[in-house]
């Protein structure tokens, strides 16, 4: 009997955890950062993604200028796959792929916003086994046309180097290599290995730094720059 009880008490004790671990990492700790961020925000130019509680993410640093469908098609003929929307099945699946070391080809990612929108499109390629590692990006589609008539897509490009805990919130997430610019050029690398770029043209990004953090509290560095890659029409 006493072993019952105690028992009872563990497991309410545990779950009472739990309650508040989700309570500060979901709600009141991004309350907190949206707060200590605000002036932050403010400084950042458009060229800055920021999570759903407003806190500043990735940094734009790639574009690509066509169609969705030769979006689609040149990350295809790279060996890049679409990523899945976050449902409690892909959930579910990518957790399964960190835990047992297994592939996850589509995993989804996180959503991040641009000009008040989630990304349009994700794509990612798998390194090794599992989803725990992977190269990763997701696009936006503004509303400029280029001179050839076709929309113009700006973009983020990371890498995902592991899961854990966010450094801000506490939420589970992946954390990102620091080198952003590594992952922007293999992005536009593959592209044209694959016969997918025309051209490429240098813009500017949110800027050059050597602190930069996203929002999941990991720290980057860039030179600023963004590289918008010409698709190919056929």
């Amino acid at each position: 009997m006493r072993r019952q009880t105690i028992m009872r008490i563990l497991l309410h004790g545990s779950l009472a955890l739990v309650v508040v671990y989700l309570l500060l990492a979901y709600f009141v700790v991004p309350e907190i950062w949206i707060m200590r961020d605000e002036g932050r925000i403010s400084k950042f130019d458009s060229m800055v993604t920021t999570t759903g509680q407003d806190i500043p993410g990735d940094p734009i640093n790639v574009g690509l200028v066509g169609t969705k469908e030769q979006v689609m098609r040149a990350f295809a003929a790279a060996n890049w796959g679409p990523a899945d929307a976050i449902t409690l099945r892909s959930s579910i699946d990518i957790g399964l792929s960190v835990v047992l070391d297994r592939p996850d080809l589509d995993a989804p990612v996180s959503p991040l916003y641009f000009e008040g929108r989630k990304q349009d499109l994700a794509f990612e390629k798998p390194v090794g086994q599992s989803a725990d590692q992977r190269n990763h990006v997701r696009f936006w589609l503004t509303t400029r046309l280029a001179n050839d008539g076709r929309p113009i897509w700006l973009g983020t490009a990371s890498f995902d180097r592991g899961v854990g805990l966010s450094h801000d919130t506490g939420q589970i997430t992946h954390h990102i290599g620091p080198d952003i610019d590594a992952e922007r050029d293999l992005v536009i690398r593959d592209l044209s290995d694959a016969g997918q770029v025309l051209s490429t043209q240098e813009i500017e990004g949110r800027g050059a730094t050597k602190d930069g953090r996203n929002g999941g509290g990991d720290p980057y560095f860039t030179d600023g720059k963004a590289i918008v890659a010409f698709l190919r029409a056929t």
